[in-house]
């Protein structure tokens, strides 16, 4: 599960994930938690093809909702 963020601060809900994305997707970041380095961590408008697991509003202290992102090939992200 990886964190995500709004420019600095965290999503409160995934609402509010789904409406920052619609807006804007190069202020939404990735944040990568795993030790193992094999997680995205950077803009989500840079982000290459794939699903992403995100938790919020903080990955560490308080997982009040989840969501999966899905970047497609052709750049369209949908959020579930």
């Amino acid at each position: 599960m990886q964190g995500v963020t709004i420019g600095y601060q965290r999503v409160p809900t995934k609402k509010a994930l789904k409406e920052a994305i619609a807006q804007s997707p190069a202020r939404v970041n990735l944040e990568a938690t795993s030790m193992f380095g094999n997680e995205y961590d950077g803009s989500l408008a840079d982000a290459p093809a794939g699903n992403y697991y995100v938790v919020g509003p903080h990955p560490a202290n308080k997982r009040s909702w989840y969501a999966q992102i899905t970047v497609s090939r052709d750049g369209s992200i949908k959020v579930s």
